[in-house]
């Protein structure tokens, strides 16, 4: 029998819906977790996915991108390349798959509540798809960090991260849950796949994946390039439900979701792939720098897509343009101050050709950011490391869960944004944190971050001990400096040689 062309047959397979009998729509699609917002379902049947794709040609491409990725694997095994990377760059690895594949799960979740909730056909067909692409990361990026157990307790909080009480887990974990297993299927769309996934996964995999490359590590580049594939595809769900948004007079609330997405994005984006791109990655490797990604990924491409879409920019456009220069140093030099208290190794990143290339991609680096660590280089150079670790706890935003950092030096801009709600104060490290929480409130009132808890004596005993036990960090598994100290010898020999 001749196959039919695939045009004959493919709207047909993946209109799915049906006028029900034995329940009302009203049952089989409530709209706490459709979010159809009152568009009937003929105007629902209209979306269109711009990919679109069947079962068994899903299964064929897939099962060749994971013969190819594996493949590279156990090729590339062998050369324990692990052993003889930059210290840096293995750190890139271990912070990178302790907060990224159980969040990937999270997503499946996500996909799952569009595959069932939304009105949607083509939603729901393409959001089947999605589900099995984020289980697919889930397992990649359990399965290859196991191999390095081995090496060290580290390589395990791929599997422990996001299910401890660890401060830059509890940032995750807030960004995940709002965006993916806390809001209704459109919803999801919106802030999952258009915001997170179409701007920010394609900065963390495919900038990631060409540092990578460079610093010769294709095992990671080829795991993460071929998870962006999928990305892409699934991706593209949240646009055709945000036109249907826009064409049927939900333009304003399209807007909130968009934005309040992208700022959450942006600031877990400054704590983590920050530093890794700007610092951790060694100099020679560095294909752009963080900045230059985020204008190339987020203000060239994402912000075409938002005014092709008919959306606006976000009203905060021009605030996020200035946190570019400033707010993932804050973040870097605070995760390094208080290193002990995450699962990988950071890398200072300030040796005299780091500083070198900072000031070119970023003027006044040295003249701000660096005056802390001249400050650093000196304890550590006169033997004084007791110095380099706190002894205070930071201010934690109420709404992204991370340390308020503000520019240091002359550039000076430290300022809480402070709201009192339900009778209780909330602090807020941006005028946009405490409009993500004002719009919203009880999406995250009542929440406790790390000082919360530590102030209400949950966490005890009430020191650094007993923070660190309550994060679930034992002692082979707390930070140091990636590079045990050896980058400010570089600092001594110039001391020398000018004395």
């Amino acid at each position: 029998m001749a196959l039919l062309k695939r045009e004959d047959w493919y709207d047909l397979a993946r209109t799915t819906s049906w006028t029900p009998s034995y329940v009302s729509e009203e049952v089989l699609f409530p709209e706490e977790m459709s979010g159809s917002r009152g568009i009937p379902m003929q105007v629902w049947e209209t979306y269109d996915e711009p990919y679109k794709t069947s079962y068994p040609e899903y299964v064929s491409i897939q099962r060749e991108k994971d013969a190819g990725t594996y493949s590279v694997k156990a090729a590339l095994e062998r050369a324990a390349f692990v052993d003889k990377a930059d210290p840096g760059w293995v750190s890139t690895m271990i912070a990178h798959y302790g907060a990224i594949p159980l969040g990937e799960y999270l997503a499946s979740i996500g996909e799952a509540r569009m595959a069932r909730f939304s009105k949607a056909p083509g939603n729901r067909n393409m959001a089947v798809f999605g589900m099995m692409d984020e289980n697919r990361h889930t397992q990649l990026q359990l399965f290859f960090p196991h191999a390095n157990i081995k090496r060290g307790r580290q390589w395990d909080w791929a599997h422990k991260a996001l299910r401890t009480n660890e401060w830059a887990a509890v940032a995750a974990r807030s960004l995940f849950d709002d965006i993916t297993t806390a809001r209704d299927a459109i919803s999801t769309a919106i802030m999952l796949t258009f915001a997170f996934e179409t701007g920010f996964t394609n900065m963390q995999f495919l900038g990631l994946a060409a540092d990578a490359a460079e610093t010769g590590d294709h095992t990671f580049a080829s795991l993460i390039s071929s998870i962006q594939t999928d990305e892409s595809r699934h991706s593209q769900q949240g646009g055709p439900a945000l036109k249907i948004l826009i064409e049927n007079g939900k333009q304003a609330e399209a807007q909130q979701l968009v934005d309040v997405a992208i700022w959450r994005s942006w600031k877990l984006f400054s704590v983590l792939t920050g530093p890794i791109m700007d610092y951790y990655t060694p100099v020679a490797g560095r294909k752009l720098s963080f900045k230059e990604f985020m204008l190339e990924w987020i203000v060239g491409q994402f912000e075409r897509q938002l005014l092709d879409m008919g959306l606006e920019k976000p009203w905060y456009w021009d605030i996020l343009m200035r946190d570019l220069d400033s707010t993932h140093h804050g973040m870097h030099l605070g995760v390094w101050f208080w290193r002990r208290t995450v699962w990988w190794n950071p890398a200072a990143g300030v040796t005299p050709e780091d500083r070198e290339w900072l000031e070119a991609k970023y003027p006044g680096w040295n003249k701000n950011w660096g005056r802390c660590w001249d400050v650093i280089t000196d304890n550590l150079l006169n033997g004084r490391e007791a110095l380099t670790h706190p002894e205070t706890l930071p201010l934690i935003c109420h709404m992204c869960n991370l340390p308020i950092a503000c520019t240091p030096g002359d550039g000076w801009d430290g300022q809480d944004w402070p709201l009192e709600h339900a009778g209780r104060l909330y602090h807020f490290g941006s005028e946009v944190d405490r409009w993500c929480f004002e719009i919203n409130p009880d999406q995250y009132k009542g929440h406790q971050t790390i000082v919360d808890r530590f102030l209400a004596g949950l966490i005890l005993p009430p020191n650094l001990k007993g923070a660190l036990k309550y994060m679930g960090l034992a002692p082979s598994e707390q930070g140091q400096d990636a590079h045990g100290y050896a980058w400010i010898e570089k600092f001594r020999a110039a001391k020398a040689a000018a004395a």
